[in-house]
Order: C-alpha cells, then sequence, then structure tokens
C-alpha cells in the first residue's frame, strides 16, 4: 500500500498544480518538470521520513516483513533514509544541480538495495513481502521515473526554476 500510495498522491499533486497555474499551457516538458518536482518531495521525501519511522518505531516488524532479523542495524536503515527524505522534502526550495544530486544519489541507493533484495531472492531464497514484492518493484521503478522525468524535463528546467521564483500558481 506505501508503494502506491505516495506516486498516486506526485500525479494527484501534479495535476493540481498544472490545473491550477499557467504551466499547464507551456507544453509537456514543463508537465514532466512539475511531475518531477512532486515524484522528489513525496515518492523521495515524504515516503523517505515514512519509512524512517518504520524503520526506527516499528523495526521487529519491518524486519520480519523484509525477512530480516531484528538488527541494530535497522536504525542506520532508518537514518539513510532520513537522510534521502530530508534530501526530497527539500526539492521544493532547492533546484537545478541540487535536483541532479538528489536524483543521481536516489538512483545509486535504490538500484544498490535492489540487488540486495535480488541477491537475497537467489541465494537465502528470501520470497518475504518487502523482499521480493513491492518493495524491490519500487526500488527499481522509482529511479527510472526519476531519470526519465529529469531527462524530459531538463530544457524546461530553466523556465519553470524562474516560474517557481515567482510561484505563480
Amino acid at each position: 500500500m506505501f508503494f502506491v500510495i505516495f506516486p498516486i498522491l506526485a500525479l494527484l499533486a501534479a495535476a493540481i498544480d498544472l490545473s491550477r497555474s499557467s504551466r499547464r499551457q507551456q507544453g509537456w516538458r514543463v508537465a514532466a518538470w512539475v511531475l518531477l518536482r512532486y515524484v522528489l518531495v513525496l515518492n523521495v521525501g515524504l515516503a523517505g521520513w515514512t519509512a524512517f519511522y518504520a524503520h526506527a518505531f516499528m523495526s521487529e516488524s519491518i524486519a520480519r516483513s523484509i525477512g530480516w532479523q531484528p538488527s541494530p542495524f535497522e536504525f542506520e536503515v532508518a537514518i539513510a533514509n532520513l537522510a534521502f527524505g530530508t534530501l526530497g522534502i527539500l526539492c521544493l526550495w532547492k533546484e537545478g544541480s541540487f535536483w541532479t544530486a538528489v536524483v543521481i544519489g536516489v538512483t545509486v541507493w535504490l538500484w544498490g538495495d535492489a540487488i540486495g533484495h535480488i541477491r537475497e531472492i537467489v541465494v537465502a531464497h528470501n520470497y518475504a513481502p518487502n523482499n521480493a514484492g513491492a518493495a524491490l518493484y519500487s526500488d527499481l521503478m522509482l529511479p527510472a521515473v526519476l531519470i526519465a522525468l529529469f531527462a524530459v524535463s531538463r530544457p524546461a528546467a530553466k523556465q519553470c526554476s524562474q516560474a517557481s521564483a515567482g510561484h505563480d500558481g
């Protein structure tokens, strides 16, 4: 459920933003930039903070859902989620090369996690719901979506950044 809610929220937020601003008339690259902003803030930021809470304060049930034994290492996972979540939230105010760094960092982290999930499936036959299920698909898909939106919206980024400085919506 967690992995479905944030993408839906990002799509809804982008649709509302575009419907309330003059950006909706500026083409699909601008729409991609608006969607990228909300994916960064919601799917990286808010989801990261939610994952921090889950790994820090519900660590035993989260560990079991991944097929792990509860461990103090779970707190380190929580802090990584907190760090990237904070970077995602900061994308509300920071743009340009900051977004580039966040997209690269999230991609390295989540595709690295995906490799870990796949390794666990192959080596340990770990088919726990949050190892072989939605978490794996999310770890593969979110970076791909971020990279695609970033690449498509890049030509419109300067125009959008100037518009959001005065935020017309």
